[in-house]
């Protein structure tokens, strides 16, 4: 009777953390997530994938040049898609704000199976109010699918760890594996999880026990490298061009920068352990290096004096943290630059579920001092709660997500008329994405161009059904500038003028139309002269 008691006990705070993790992530999806050029490009792909069939072997481009992230990443987002013939960015970003979901049930499943029904219930009600995550479950963008995935290859090392049963690898596996394919710096998640895997043979005696655990290994390798089966027929047919970009990039100084290794570390670690609890380390600082002390003393404190179950998982979630920040110190300099407007936090979410799950261990090891250790306990709670409630992220995004890029389309396209859309981006590094995709979803077809910053799109035939050309239309066409303010520096010229004026031809006079589609991106509309 109690084991029963105490499972419908454990269901019932499942099911509440669920229950406010929907109500926190659900209402206004469609207006909540940000609308750029990632997540155009990302529709795009995803459009030709479901109705055209054309098969990505590459995921999204990274900010390293020529390097992508792996293309599992569209296969898994291809379902949600289909459903609309890749017409609705709202279907995805459903899938994804699922998945943020389900990765609170995955932390409180591990907390609770590390220390106990407290840990379980801090480390999902974190995971659950945590502004860095609900933000990482309302947009489309290939690291917002790494909470879940991490915190399904925790949960599955330590599952296998905890029971002894080395299938449980598998599934650690196929976590990593997803981290991985859905950013490059996923990669520092595979030593965490190899860790526990080399300890967790070690610990087995000789015989076929430890077989079976070498076996599993093995084939959770394979099951990893599987995952890199796109990437390995894309080198093949293209003359290793992702190999090429890559070596390229580190000749190049790898994205280094001036400050030193120690200062890049310092920095670097207080956003990694920060992040999910108080989001970007620029917008309060202070806080962040609290959490950065709080999360260190909970380390040292568990992994001394913590017993059993919870000093191992304290240690080995511990080294993994410091393994992440060292990792990214070198491996991803550019994180020691705080830019508020270019989101990049995101690219270290597989730590989230070690940072909150170490916060329910600390919540159960309080708990257990009974009265002045669950006041501490309580009080560390409402911090939380009080400052996600506090910095909840808005109903509508400060750009306004997908319905002002869709009504940017329907302006752009009433001033071009039927002739083809040129689109150019400033600066020549910013894809036009974001309001190619709405124009190709209003019924144009997409002709891109060598670089990101270009594209073209022709108005399809009604009678054919397929797109008209360029040189069969009577149309000249018209050229659209659109001109991001955040890169002004780069461009050397200020949007709304003199940007557009350094690649507009001189013949086209002043634009006829030009308005600010979101903050700071200016989009000029030109109408090219008669022959």
């Amino acid at each position: 009777m109690a084991v029963n008691r105490d499972r419908l006990h454990a269901l019932g705070v499942l099911l509440g953390l669920l229950v406010l993790a929907a109500l926190l992530r659900l209402p206004d999806l469609a207006t909540r997530g940000t609308w750029d050029g990632d997540q155009g490009h990302d529709m795009l792909v995803l459009r030709a994938l479901v109705r055209d069939g054309v098969w990505p072997l590459l995921g999204p481009p990274t900010s390293i040049g020529d390097v992508h992230h792996g293309a599992l990443y569209y296969y898994l987002l291809a379902p949600a898609a289909a459903l609309t013939g890749g017409d609705s960015p709202l279907a995805v970003v459903f899938m994804i704000t699922l998945a943020g979901i389900t990765a609170v049930a995955v932390a409180w499943w591990l907390g609770r199976a590390i220390a106990g029904p407290v840990a379980g219930l801090v480390a999902g009600l974190a995971m659950a109010i945590s502004p860095a995550t609900i933000d990482e479950s309302t947009f489309i963008w290939n690291p917002n699918l790494i909470g879940l995935a991490s915190a399904v290859a925790l949960a599955g090392a330590w599952r296998a760890w905890d029971t002894r049963r080395p299938v449980w690898w598998l599934l650690a596996a196929a976590g990593t594996a997803v981290t991985m394919q859905c950013h490059v710096l996923g990669v520092t998640l595979l030593p965490i999880v190899g860790a526990l895997l080399v300890a967790d043979i070690r610990r087995r005696p000789g015989g076929p026990e430890r077989q079976a655990a070498v076996i599993s290994g093995l084939g959770s390798l394979g099951l990893i490298a599987l995952s890199f089966l796109p990437l390995v027929i894309h080198e093949l047919t293209t003359d290793f061009g992702e190999i090429r970009a890559a070596i390229a990039y580190v000749a190049g100084g790898g994205g280094s920068t001036a400050q030193g290794p120690l200062g890049r570390l310092v920095v670097i670690a207080m956003r990694v352990v920060s992040w999910p609890l108080i989001g970007l380390i620029a917008d309060a600082f202070a806080a962040a290096a609290v959490a950065l002390v709080a999360v260190a003393a909970i380390v040292a404190w568990q992994s001394i004096l913590g017993h059993g179950a919870q000093r191992t998982a304290a240690r080995w979630l511990g080294l993994g943290l410091a393994w992440t920040a060292l990792a990214l110190t070198f491996a991803s300099p550019s994180l020691a630059t705080v830019i508020r407007e270019l989101p990049n936090d995101h690219y270290h979410a597989f730590a989230d579920p070690m940072v909150l799950v170490l916060i329910g261990i600390a919540a159960a090891a309080l708990w257990r001092l009974a009265s002045p250790g669950r006041i501490v306990a309580l009080a560390g709670v409402v911090a939380i709660v009080g400052w996600s409630a506090t910095h909840l992220p808005p109903a509508v995004h400060r750009d306004g997500g997908y319905p002002a890029a869709a009504a940017a389309a329907v302006r752009i396209e009433t001033a071009a008329g039927p002739g083809p859309i040129q689109l150019r981006g400033l600066p020549d590094f910013k894809s036009v994405a974001a309001y190619a995709y709405p124009l190709v979803q209003g019924g144009r077809s997409l002709v891109t161009g060598e670089q990101v910053s270009s594209a073209t799109l022709l108005m399809r035939d009604p009678a054919i059904g397929a797109p008209a050309t360029a040189t069969n239309s009577a149309d000249p066409g018209t050229l659209v500038v659109i001109c991001d303010r955040l890169f002004e520096v780069a461009i050397g010229a200020a949007c709304g003028g003199p940007a557009e004026a350094g690649i507009v031809p001189a013949d086209l006079g002043d634009p006829i139309d030009r308005f600010e589609a979101a903050p700071g991106r200016i989009i000029s509309v030109y109408r090219a002269a008669g022959p």
